[in-house]
């Protein structure tokens, strides 16, 4: 009779749960619903987390400001933030906004922003002003990338030393094999395309990121890094350079997808990070 109860009971949450209208649902790798809070325990004890956003979803671009806030009061201030968006050039002048040695205005104007700056990361680097927490431009300079893609690895060694330090070391280790490089080229030759050298560009993208994560992290700060969800889904990606460059830190991936159902999570979105974000494919986008 308890038994029966109980199974009454957990019947009726249930579906008083699926009635609801949640924004996103949390799940671990292998599917299981997950609590907000379970996610930030595991964040915080990490040397990286990376966080795999869907580029114009507003949940993801929320949750990663939240994120933020939370490992910082976590970590009593001891973060430190990334992000694809920004390019390694950019550096000096991102510093300069930061400490208050330029306006927003200027700040805005020549930093090559992404066109989404204002809504998305905004928020992500006036939390950083505000707090003195370091944002490092972690990205290649794109000129670079077209390099590659247009040309392959080869052509970037006629570059000057000044073009070579906003790179990862030359040469670029690259494994074709790797499945996020595989499956771009596959997608490609389906496409009717058959550059082989664009995983190349992606892949001097990646190894520029995890160059520049290798620099900061494991040294008594988390390393917050925003990034497009290609970009470390599977462990892959910058992972996968980050693990040659500076192999033993504590990496907790976040990844984020799209569904219909977000009552669970698709076989196919299993296993993409250590905790997986699921929005409704419906969502309003940011652009």
């Amino acid at each position: 009779m308890k038994k029966l109860f109980f199974g009454v009971v957990f019947l009726l949450a249930l579906t008083a749960f699926k009635n609801d209208k949640p924004a996103y649902r949390l799940y671990n790798a292998k599917g299981k619903l997950v609590k907000y809070q379970k996610m930030i325990n595991a964040a915080k004890t990490a040397d990286v987390v990376f966080f795999g956003e869907q580029h114009n979803n507003p949940i993801a671009h929320w949750l990663e400001l939240q994120i933020t806030k939370d490992l910082y009061k976590a970590r009593n201030g001891n973060i430190i933030e990334g992000a694809e968006m920004f390019e390694r050039d950019n550096q000096l002048i991102l510093d300069e906004y930061l400490k208050g040695e330029i306006t927003q205005k200027y700040f805005e104007e020549e930093a090559r922003l992404w066109p989404n700056y204002k809504t998305d990361y905004k928020p992500l680097v006036e939390f950083a002003k505000k707090h003195h927490v370091p944002f490092i431009a972690t990205n290649v300079p794109r000129r670079y990338a077209n390099i590659v893609y247009k040309h392959g690895f080869k052509a970037l060694d006629t570059l000057t030393a000044e073009a070579k330090s906003y790179m990862a070391p030359l040469p670029i280790p690259y494994d074709p094999n790797v499945k996020c490089y595989k499956d771009m080229l596959a997608m490609m030759k389906q496409m009717g395309h058959s550059n082989p050298n664009l995983p190349k560009a992606q892949a001097l993208k990646d190894a520029t990121m995890a160059a520049s994560i290798a620099q900061y992290a494991g040294k008594g700060k988390l390393f917050i890094h925003y990034e497009g969800a290609y970009h470390s889904d599977h462990h892959q990606g910058i992972i996968w350079y980050l693990n040659r460059y500076k192999p033993g830190l504590k990496i907790v991936t976040i990844s984020t997808v799209e569904q219909k159902d977000i009552d669970t999570l698709n076989e196919k979105n299993k296993n993409l990070a250590d905790f997986i974000i699921v929005v409704p494919d419906d969502m309003t986008t940011t652009y």
